[in-house]
């Protein structure tokens, strides 16, 4: 009432409403409503009258402790870490992980990239750097890292495509149908893709597995494709029998070698291998056992082929 009242005490002769000393203003003024309890108090601590809440004094000492104590941690970098620390224990601790989208590379290594603690805030972890960090993994080409509150991460990757095995000297890599290396060769499924042999070979691999494929009888029976002096190819066929291409013409000679095998069965035959390298002609090698059992029946003459002595009638 005395808010809305205030300029009538001064008909009366009375001081008007005044702050700290101060009057506030002459005539009929009426404070708005919000203001009204702060003026009053401001109004009753400038007279002396104000009388501070009990534990006041131990109010304002936690808060500016608290306040010089975060100020501190700003100055000293260790922001992140108290945040980290309070919101992890209220409810926000990452306790399950998601990953989607791997095949050849493991769990294990994803999450050794997310660097958690038990402890790890979701509030305060930072996706872009984890997703960083899995986009260093060999197999890796695209990572997305997303967080799921209250306490769940949810990883999604896509995984670079293998195309061949590459053997250079002891070495066997898995590379992409570009020619670039993934990682080393660990086995499993990785059994399963073409073996290139020789330097060179990755860039040609594509156009000339090609080819081979146009013939699956052919192809399901390749072992090894074996680039030679990056100018030509050899074939290892399952059975051991090495066929050599010729540097010209390859595609023709592929598709000879293929007739040859379906009307005479010259895959099937106990021989070590088929050189194609010359144009008018083709030569067979023999395998060992074959050769040997060769010059045997060469060695031997059948009686019946023998001269016999002429008579005279």
């Amino acid at each position: 009432m005395s808010a809305l009242k205030w300029g009538q005490g001064k008909e009366r002769g009375a001081a008007g409403p005044a702050l700290f000393g101060l009057p506030l203003s002459p005539g009929h003024f009426v404070l708005p409503r919000v203001l009204r309890r702060p003026v009053r108090v401001l109004a009753r601590l400038g007279v002396g009258e104000f009388q501070a809440p009990r534990f006041s004094a131990a109010i304002l000492s936690g808060v500016l402790i608290a306040s010089s104590s975060a100020y501190g941690a700003y100055l000293g970098g260790d922001v992140e870490g108290i945040v980290q620390s309070i919101t992890a224990r209220t409810g926000f601790a990452v306790d399950q992980v998601k990953v989607v989208g791997n095949r050849q590379t493991s769990e294990i290594d994803i999450l050794d990239r997310l660097e958690l603690d038990g402890w790890t805030s979701l509030i305060g972890f930072n996706a872009e750097a984890a997703r960083e960090r899995i986009s260093g993994l060999p197999w890796i080409e695209v990572a997305a890292v997303r967080k799921v509150y209250p306490h769940t991460l949810e990883v999604r990757v896509e995984e670079r495509e293998p195309f061949a095995l590459w053997q250079q000297g002891n070495d066997l890599s898995v590379i992409e149908k570009d020619g670039a290396v993934i990682a080393p060769f660990s086995g499993g499924t990785q059994v399963l893709l073409p073996l290139l042999i020789g330097a060179g070979a990755p860039a040609k691999a594509p156009d000339f597995l090609a080819k081979i494929e146009k013939y699956p009888e052919l192809a399901s029976r390749v072992k090894g494709y074996v680039r030679v002096g990056e100018r030509r190819w050899d074939l290892k066929l399952d059975n051991g029998i090495t066929v050599k291409l010729p540097e010209d013409g390859e595609d023709q000679a592929i598709a000879e070698l293929v007739g040859m095998d379906h009307d005479k069965g010259l895959l099937s035959r106990d021989i070590a291998a088929v050189d194609m390298r010359l144009t008018d002609r083709l030569v067979v090698q023999l395998t060992p056992e074959a050769a040997t059992q060769r010059e045997a029946a060469l060695s031997e003459k059948p009686k019946s082929l023998k001269r016999k002595p002429e008579t005279k009638i």
